[in-house]
């Protein structure tokens, strides 16, 4: 099947979007990609409190405060540990997936989550910001493991008609529960001397969530039919997916054609960096996964509040101006699920791209402009906009892709390796932003902008277009062996 071709009659059935797979995309979605969301974004608005928090415990232990210095230097470090974690928790995804499948792993990643919410929530009462860091680690550590599993789970259970827009459904949450974190973390709800603990607790409220909706819902099909063997159970859960009078056995046959050969044995870190048909895929997924951090995304959502600031936006308005572009962030996450499977992801990519490396250019010139009151709110305004276009694409696309570009025995590593590129680029840009911004300014957008032009040009000469391929299909983009209903004209 061509990505020009009619779906059949029989895939169009079975790309419906029944109400037991929006119960099983909903758990994944609000159980997993909230988590990530969420921590992403609450450490933002009750910086300033968190920072009284960390002077008064060190004055009550050594009879003074931190150096301003030092205290940027943890605060930034409170920030970045969260990417660390994640690191860590992305390199486990591989294993967790293989050794417990996809919906296990998700279950018992909540046990991370509830502990990491305790020592958070604690850590005032306690008097110990230790233990807040320590919180942040562990969640990092939970979120790198459901931004390597939720992804997949979400692209091994939607029908490939609707796979895109269900791999997209994954950013929706990520943006949902970072602006949720951006309403609650103002000054009047919860951002406040004695509610930020609670704020930072409420993580464990999507961890609750998820364990009571995922005991309804199925493992993956695709795993529970090449690892686990068991036809009937797959054939059982794609079913319960799908509609009740859908017949199945195409779905399953696709999912059979990816691996001909009895043993689908995990494909091993070795095999990836030295098969071609196997590291040209894992190489673009990670510059896939670079161009979302080195883009400038996270500077912007982690401090905020800082780059208003700069561009004199007074302060009364820093907390309104944060949550304006997370609604940005969720409409325009909307805009780009209605449009995944129409444009395809690797046009929505270069769009977001190109518009967020001219987004930048020309925040770097507003930036070092005299402040007036036009110039500060022209600021603001391109910053909405480059939200806009990391929204179009950058921000959802790359997750999804690279589940899509790996079959069943290849994706666990893959998809752990790409996660770990992308965690790494998180942590650089946490951390370094701080001090490039503090030595340069705006002029730090220069940087970013010079980032999202080499992005741009490797999409366009490298990253291939994936809507509407099954995976065997796609794999074969690679592999340079037909596929079934595979032609070369759909080769980009």
């Amino acid at each position: 099947m061509t990505s020009s071709e009619p779906l059949n009659e029989s895939q169009q059935n079975g790309g419906k979007v029944t109400g037991n797979l929006v119960l099983a995309a909903s758990m994944a979605v609000i159980g997993s990609n909230f988590q990530f969301g969420y921590n992403t974004g609450v450490i933002n608005a009750p910086q300033q409190v968190i920072e009284k928090f960390y002077n008064e415990t060190y004055e009550s232990r050594y009879g003074s405060f931190i150096p301003l210095t030092t205290l940027d230097l943890l605060w930034g470090f409170t920030v970045a540990v969260f990417a660390v974690g994640g690191m860590v928790g992305s390199l486990c995804a591989s294993w967790a997936a293989g050794k417990f499948g996809l919906k296990r792993s998700m279950l018992y990643n909540n046990i991370l989550a509830v502990c990491a919410a305790l020592l958070m929530g604690l850590s005032k009462l306690a008097g110990s910001f230790e233990m807040l860091i320590i919180g942040r680690f562990i969640i990092g550590v939970n979120s790198g493991i459901n931004m390597g599993v939720a992804p997949m789970y979400l692209t091994e259970t939607a029908p490939v008609s609707k796979r895109g827009v269900f791999g997209t459904l994954g950013q929706l949450g990520v943006v949902s529960s970072l602006l949720i974190s951006q309403v609650l973390g103002l000054q009047w709800v919860l951002g406040t001397d004695a509610l930020w603990p609670l704020l930072l607790a409420l993580t464990a409220a999507f961890s609750v969530f998820q364990v009571l909706i995922i005991p309804f819902c199925p493992d993956s099909p695709r795993y529970t039919l090449l690892v686990t063997k068991d036809e009937d159970k797959a054939r059982q859960d794609l079913q319960w997916l799908r509609e009740k009078d859908y017949d199945v056995t195409e779905e399953i046959e696709q999912m059979k054609e990816e691996h001909k050969d009895d043993d689908v044995a995990k494909t091993s870190f070795r095999e990836l960096i030295t098969n071609p048909s196997l590291y040209r895929p894992l190489i673009i997924a990670i510059v896939m996964q670079l161009s979302q951090q080195l883009s400038g995304i996270n500077a912007v959502f982690y401090y905020s509040t800082d780059i208003f600031l700069e561009a004199g936006i007074p302060p009364l308005y820093t907390g309104v101006a944060t949550v304006g572009m997370g609604v940005v962030n969720v409409i325009m996450t909307l805009v780009s699920i209605s449009l995944i499977e129409r444009a395809g992801r690797r046009v929505l990519h270069l769009v977001g791209l190109g518009g967020m490396c001219a987004s930048a250019a020309v925040l770097a010139v507003l930036l070092n402009l005299q402040r007036t009151s036009a110039v500060s709110w022209l600021t603001l305004a391109f910053i909405l906009i480059f939200v806009v276009f990391f929204q179009t694409g950058p921000g959802a696309i790359p997750w999804f892709i690279t589940a899509e570009l790996f079959d069943q025995a290849s994706r666990p590593t893959a998809v752990s390796i790409a996660g770990l590129f992308n965690w790494l680029g998180n942590f650089a840009v946490g951390l370094a932003y701080p001090p490039i911004a503090s030595a340069i300014g705006g002029y730090t957008f220069v940087i970013f902008a010079v980032f999202l032009a080499f992005f741009w040009i490797f999409t366009f000469f490298k990253v291939p277009e994936t809507k509407g391929r099954s995976i065997a299909e796609i794999t074969a983009l690679f592999s340079g062996e037909p596929a079934m209903h595979y032609t070369k004209s759909t080769m980009l």
